[in-house]
């Protein structure tokens, strides 16, 4: 049981920290900002975990990175740390990555992913240790690595306009996405606005989704983590922005397990925004 979690695990990640490259948008309206976050996990509501999630997007580039571990009695049984990050381009309003990789690793287990990626395609993968080879295995093609997100980058839901961002609109999407094995959908729907209030940081609203897993490639149809959560129908996603830009990123996020429901949350989500770049046509103007 154990090690069946350890894939699926990777789309709670992607679902705590989960995904969209949205439409596009005129660079004016972009902006840049930056967020500090920690996160703790509990299960069933005991501690699980703790997490931190650093983001930086400028007017040309941006970087994500998260990492995390276990913590409380957990660290008893098992010791585990992870770490995530993303570096791309902005181009006209969007998110363009151009690497991620993502490393897990426990007293016992290993797993590492390393992408190289052209914007919504995946041009090269490696996977460490590779997928245990089963004929039920649905295999992945070149066509399950186009028009895709990397799980860091789609954690950036960006929201098009220049309106508020607390709408509906905000959830109704449904995310591609590639996490170097497997190929798998997070339909988000609207379910409700909420009000959340950190430890340290932001205080206020927050847009709440429902969230579905629709597994595509790379899984074992059998398996019953893989029908187990497909079958989930509580997940809920809730979403908070980065100040300064029109991004909302998950500062809550949970589901039901089979040991209780897992929960992450933020208690810090310090967000600032970065001044518009100065450039050589506004300081002639004046």
């Amino acid at each position: 049981m154990r090690r069946s979690f350890v894939r699926p695990s990777i789309f709670i990640c992607a679902f705590v920290i989960a995904a969209v490259l949205a439409d596009g948008g005129i660079r004016r309206a972009w902006a840049q900002g930056r967020l500090e976050a920690q996160y703790s996990v509990t299960l069933g509501g005991v501690p699980f975990g703790k997490g931190s999630w650093l983001i930086d997007v400028r007017d040309d580039q941006y970087s994500a990175i998260v990492s995390g571990g276990t913590s409380g009695l957990l660290r008893l049984f098992t010791k585990g740390q992870g770490s995530s990050a993303v570096r791309g381009t902005v181009s006209n309003g969007q998110l363009v990555p151009s690497t991620y990789s993502s490393s897990i690793r426990t007293d016992k287990k290993y797993d590492d992913v390393r992408m190289v990626m052209s914007g919504p395609t995946v041009k090269e993968y490696v996977a460490e240790p590779p997928s245990t080879p089963s004929p039920e295995r649905v295999p992945i093609t070149d066509a399950h690595r186009r028009g895709v997100h990397d799980p860091m980058t789609a954690s950036m839901i960006r929201v098009p306009g220049n309106g508020d961002t607390f709408t509906p609109e905000t959830c109704h999407r449904t995310l591609a996405i590639f996490d170097g094995r497997m190929r798998y959908d997070l339909q988000l729907a609207f379910k409700r606005l909420d009000k959340v209030k950190s430890d340290k940081g932001y205080q206020g609203t927050v847009v709440v989704c429902a969230v579905r897993f629709a597994p595509v490639a790379g899984h074992i149809p059998s398996r019953p983590v893989i029908k187990y959560l497909a079958d989930l129908r509580d997940s809920e996603l809730w979403l908070a922005p980065i100040a300064g830009t029109r991004l909302m990123v998950p500062y809550r996020a949970s589901l039901a397990t089979p040991l209780g429901q897992g929960i992450l949350e933020a208690h810090q989500f310090v967000s600032v925004p970065y001044p518009p770049r100065t450039t050589a046509s506004s300081n002639k103007a004046q």
